[in-house]
């Protein structure tokens, strides 16, 4: 028998207005905090940042293939890995339909990993994935952008990430779930931990490239369109674990 509360039609519907009214005030909420992200200041970006897209090599303002506006998706996926982090390809699973419909737009929206690029083509075809991905193999961007640290950060601390300063202990992506994930991208807990995901927005005008926007860890929970159903199942996240595999995987455990 369950243990959930039950009740009558009339019940439920009492309980579903009073809980409309909350989402109508977070709807309004998230409609103010859309708002106010536009509104930053623009930071203009003068370093001369160079990417491997499958056209070949590309500028930052390159990327928006004509746009005034670019999307980036900071995906975990590093020289030493042998896959992309399982989290990453879960949200990346939404990028095809999404990515016709932006730069129908005015919006160019790319994925950008530091792994060379016959990489990520590799991963890309296995996961049957056609969004545009550059490689940021050798830059700085990963770094400049607060999704890659060193080894030496790793050791000593003094990295940011989500706008806060990471310590040494933070940084080594030692302990169980941690390396059961870094198995899945081929690597171990430490070299894992040294990528971390994020999203950042960028405008060009008047030839001139600035950077709008960047959010990182649960600041990414809206783009999970997984996890956006899942927030309206009867269970929610019900995550006891980490569950998440790459989607071709899921029959092999």
């Amino acid at each position: 028998m369950t243990e959930h509360i039950t009740g009558t039609r009339r019940d439920w519907l009492a309980a579903r207005l009073e809980l409309l009214e909350a989402e109508k005030v977070l709807t309004r909420r998230s409609d103010e905090l859309a708002r106010r992200r536009q509104e930053l200041p623009w930071v203009r970006v003068d370093k001369e940042y160079r990417f491997e897209p499958d056209e070949g090599s590309a500028s930052l303002a390159d990327l928006f293939r004509g746009r005034s506006q670019l999307l980036v998706y900071h995906f975990m996926f590093a020289p030493e890995y042998t896959a992309g982090c399982p989290s990453c390809s879960a949200i990346a699973d939404g990028f095809n339909g999404t990515v016709v419909h932006l730069e129908n737009h005015d919006v160019a929206m790319t994925a950008i990993s530091r792994a060379p690029l016959d990489k990520l083509q590799a991963f890309k075809r296995r996961m049957g994935w056609t969004f545009p991905w550059a490689s940021s193999h050798g830059g700085d961007f990963n770094f400049d952008f607060n999704v890659s640290l060193t080894e030496e950060q790793q050791r000593e601390g003094g990295f940011e990430y989500n706008y806060r300063r990471g310590a040494a202990l933070q940084a080594r992506g030692d302990g169980g779930r941690v390396a059961e994930v870094a198995a899945m991208a081929g690597t171990d807990a430490a070299t894992f931990m040294r990528q971390r995901p994020g999203m950042s927005a960028f405008v060009r005008e008047n030839g001139v490239v600035y950077h709008t926007y960047s959010a990182y860890a649960r600041g990414l929970d809206g783009l999970w369109g997984m996890y956006q159903w899942l927030d309206r199942a009867p269970k929610g996240r019900n995550e006891t674990g980490f569950w998440m595999r790459h989607h071709d995987m899921y029959d092999k455990r």
